[in-house]
């Protein structure tokens, strides 16, 4: 792998973000961060999805705290038969935690998560005082 800070003029934090990016795809057997997250927002609130194979509710941890929502958990390997070996491992197990930083301060109490076929749903809304609001404007 090659990094060239000529490759990254206009932000000077890419390089590191590349490197991190590398990082996770070794630690993950070549893959991309675990797990694989979207992430969007409006004025209300912002919903983050995350695929989680394999993970039971049980075994994983959300928190949020400002405007930072941690993901955390584990991905149990499968209990092999006893003297059977990995002909091919690709999917990565054990322990992950994804950090993702929302566009706004999350209300505690309107965090709501839902778990259905290995994709975890989180919908997080925004405190009312920090809701833009229209201002009408009053004629003279």
């Amino acid at each position: 792998m090659i990094y060239s800070s000529a490759l990254y003029p206009a932000d000077p934090f890419a390089l590191m973000r590349r490197l991190s990016e590398d990082l996770d795809r070794m630690a993950f057997g070549g893959t991309r961060a675990f797990p694989a997250l979207n992430v969007w927002q409006n004025d209300e609130a912002a919903a983050i999805t995350a695929e989680l194979p394999g993970v039971e509710p049980a075994d994983i941890d959300i928190q949020v705290k400002d405007n930072v929502l941690t993901l955390s958990g584990e991905r149990k390997a499968p209990d092999l038969p006893e003297g059977a070996t990995w002909h091919r491992r690709e999917r990565a197990f054990g322990r992950f935690t994804r950090a993702i930083r929302l566009p706004f301060r999350v209300d505690p109490e309107k965090v709501e998560a839902r778990f259905a076929e290995g994709v975890l749903r989180i919908a997080v809304g925004r405190p009312d005082e920090d809701k833009p609001r229209r201002i009408e404007i009053k004629a003279a």
